[in-house]
């Protein structure tokens, strides 16, 4: 390598004796390259590389908004997607308005059709809702946010954070429906529900009914449990106990430990609806308050009819069974007071509900009165027969009373008037009000009685009684004292008489003897006389000129 010097001055002269080569200018390079620049030229392709590399491998960016920011850290909290990390937060601030929190995320490549209008996020933390425990393994972790892919076409990249996690992700299978009951009852949103003590779904969400007369529950069976969901299934709730006491003894059945606490929904379809077809999706059905409910027969339209008691109502109360002999009929739908002007009397009223069409059915199970006629006639004749209704007590413990129907032969005579509205069915007095009546005119006939005279009477009669007694006492100590001996006497007597006797009747005494010869004689003389008849018999002129010689 030569070294250059264009500004150099010509080498000063030297002595001949010098050896040195004298310096030749060479002229200058067009271009020359240098090892040196390797290292930054490899550094600056790396670097670049680099910068392709990450801006090629970033993925989206997402704003979700959120109520609080408990447990995110930038930097730290992730976004998983089934367990596995498809994100980091980034950036954590408050909204302008201090409301909510933004949370800024960087997801990973590949991850944009992921980001759909109807995927939600949520943050995992532990949580205890509908006795379900979640979220335990962020307490050593800390939390992060959990993701579920919709399946939306439409692009999003800003969303609305849940604030609990959803109780159904899109990767779960089976179909909604939706239920309509009385109340809510326990339940809550994530209640489970039940098929034959098996967990198949859960309860999704529920509302007031605008009315404010029931509410309206929606509801998820899984697959391949949604095929039991049939136009004829019952729902009915699970929660608590249901404790039953009949002739067979007394009955607990519950779903599960679980919906004593927490509640829950059960379902089953009756025995008799054979195969049918699966309900489809978004189907409703009645929600019952227990499974005694939700498979009684169908309820006859009532019959609006009044009764009325003289006596005290106390333990009746609306909504109390209305019974026909053990029948279930009705129920209580009203009670008031009411002023019989005509009477100058006041009166208890009680409205029921009588259901007596298709109750009653012959023996080829028909039912003997279906249209309202027919129910008509068949009431009047039954109460000029003496049906009637009565108070009874139905729990000997609370005092609770009901209205039972039955037939009291010896009931003054009534008929139904049906042009009037509601028609009044009669009544008898309650078991207790009978027996407290019957005492009380029991009482008033004692009353009525001559006590004293009666006493006195009574005193009377044991005062000769006890001198009577007396007088029997008397005459038995007489008795032994002088008939006694004199019986003695003439018991001996007869003993000697009786010996004597025997002696005589004996098979060899002098009085067998001559009766033996007594008889003798008579057979002799019979035979005689039967010798005489004989010869008269074949010799009767004898009589006259007697017996020939």
């Amino acid at each position: 390598m030569f070294i250059r010097d264009n500004d150099a001055k010509s080498a000063p002269e030297t002595d001949p004796s010098d050896s040195l080569p004298a310096a030749v200018v060479a002229p200058p390079s067009r271009f020359t390259f240098s090892i040196v620049w390797v290292i930054p030229l490899v550094a600056a392709l790396i670097g670049a590389w680099l910068a392709w590399k990450a801006i090629s491998e970033k993925g989206p960016v997402v704003t979700l908004v959120f109520k609080s920011a408990e447990g995110l850290e930038p930097g730290k909290t992730t976004i998983k997607y089934r367990d596995v990390e498809v994100g980091k937060v980034t950036d954590v601030a408050l909204s302008s308005d201090r409301s909510s929190v933004i949370v800024t995320a960087e997801m990973r490549n590949g991850t944009e059709d992921w980001l759909v209008k109807d995927t939600r996020f949520w943050i995992v933390r532990p949580r205890v809702v509908a006795g379900n425990i979640s979220g335990l393994g962020t307490l050593l972790s800390g939390s992060y946010i959990g993701m579920d892919v919709g399946s939306s076409a439409e692009r999003e990249y800003q969303f609305q954070g849940l604030d609990v996690p959803p109780i159904l992700t899109s990767d779960l299978q089976g179909k909604r429906f939706v239920l309509k009951g009385e109340d809510l009852g326990s339940l809550d949103v994530g209640s489970p529900i039940y098929f034959r003590h098996i967990a198949v779904g859960k309860v999704l969400g529920f509302e007031m009914d605008p009315a404010g007369t029931g509410v309206t529950l929606q509801v998820f069976v899984e697959t391949p449990y949604d095929r039991f969901v049939v136009g004829d299934t019952r729902f009915w709730h699970a929660s608590g106990l249901d404790l039953t006491l009949d002739a067979n003894g007394i009955k607990l059945d519950t779903e599960s430990l679980m919906t004593i606490m927490l509640g829950g929904i059960a379902f089953s379809i009756p025995p008799d609806s054979g195969v049918a077809k699966p309900a489809p999706e978004d189907s409703t059905f009645p929600l019952f308050a227990n499974r005694a409910a939700a498979f009684a027969p169908p309820k006859s339209e009532p019959r609006n009819m009044v009764l009325y008691f003289d006596e005290t109502i106390r333990g009746l109360s609306v909504g109390a069974p209305l019974d026909f002999r053990g029948l279930p009929a009705g129920e209580v739908t009203g009670i008031r007071g009411e002023w019989d002007a005509r009477n100058h009397r006041f009166r208890i009223a009680v409205d029921v509900g009588l259901r007596w069409s298709g109750m009653i059915r012959n023996r080829a199970g028909e039912s003997v009165a279906t249209t309202r006629e027919a129910v008509q006639g068949q009431l009047s004749r039954m109460v000029e027969r003496g049906l009637r209704a009565q108070l009874r007590t139905g729990n000997l413990i609370s005092g609770q009373l009901y209205v039972a129907l039955d037939f009291f032969p010896a009931a003054p005579s009534a008929h139904l008037d049906w042009t009037r509205e509601p028609p009044e069915l009669p009544t008898m007095p309650g078991t207790l009000q009978s027996l407290s009546e019957s005492a009380e005119n029991i009482v008033k006939k004692l009353d009525k009685l001559p006590l004293d005279q009666v006493v006195a009477d009574l005193r009377q009669t044991m005062s000769s009684l006890n001198r009577t007694l007396q007088s029997v006492e008397r005459l038995a100590s007489s008795l032994d004292r002088e008939l006694v001996p004199e019986m003695k006497t003439t018991m001996s007597d007869a003993r000697r008489t009786l010996g004597e006797a025997q002696k005589t009747l004996a098979g060899d005494g002098p009085l067998q003897h001559d009766v033996r010869d007594a008889l003798n004689e008579v057979s002799r003389a019979a035979q005689s006389l039967r010798v005489m008849l004989d010869y008269l018999e074949r010799h009767p002129e004898s009589l006259i000129m007697g017996k020939e010689k």
